[in-house]
C-alpha cells in the first residue's frame, strides 16, 4: 500500500521536536465506518545545557470535517523520559482519523533540575492519504 511520509521541525530552541508521519491504511471499525491509521515518529532533541524531563504531552487533532479531539496525559507512550543535553529521545505512535486528511498539533511540558519549567512546541504537521490533496 503506497504511503506517505512528512517531516516538520520546530525551529531552533531549548527543545526542538520533529515528525514523520505516514499513512498506514485503513481499518474498519465494527459496525462504525472506516477509520484512516497514520503513524508518526517524534524525535524530541534537547539543545540546552541541562537535563529536561518530558512531564506531560497535549494533542490536537483535527479530522478534514473540523472535528477536534484533544488528548493529553503524562510523559509519552507510557515514559516520562529525562533527556540529556545534546540527546534526542524518539518514540512512534499512532492516530485514526474519521477522514482522509487532518493535523496534528500541540506542546509537550517539561521540568528542569532547578524545578522550573518549559514548555516546547509541536507543529502543527499533516496527516493525509496519499494523492488526497491536490
Amino acid at each position: 500500500m503506497p504511503s506517505q511520509i512528512k517531516y516538520v521541525k520546530t525551529k531552533m530552541e531549548r527543545i526542538s521536536v520533529a515528525v514523520k508521519s505516514k499513512f498506514i491504511g485503513k481499518q474498519d471499525q465494527g459496525n462504525k465506518e472506516q477509520v484512516f491509521v497514520f503513524s508518526y515518529t517524534v524525535s524530541i532533541t534537547n539543545n540546552s545545557e541541562q537535563d529536561m524531563t518530558l512531564k506531560s504531552r497535549y494533542w490536537l487533532i483535527t479530522n478534514g470535517d473540523g472535528e477536534k479531539v484533544e488528548v493529553q496525559g503524562e510523559g509519552v507512550v507510557g515514559e516520562q523520559p529525562t533527556i540529556k543535553p545534546k540527546d534526542t529521545f524518539s518514540y512512534s505512535s499512532a492516530s485514526m482519523l474519521k477522514t482522509k486528511v487532518g493535523t496534528m498539533e500541540g506542546f509537550y511540558d517539561f521540568s528542569l533540575p532547578d524545578n522550573s519549567e518549559y514548555r516546547a512546541t509541536i507543529p502543527v504537521f499533516s496527516l493525509a492519504v496519499p494523492n488526497s490533496l491536490h
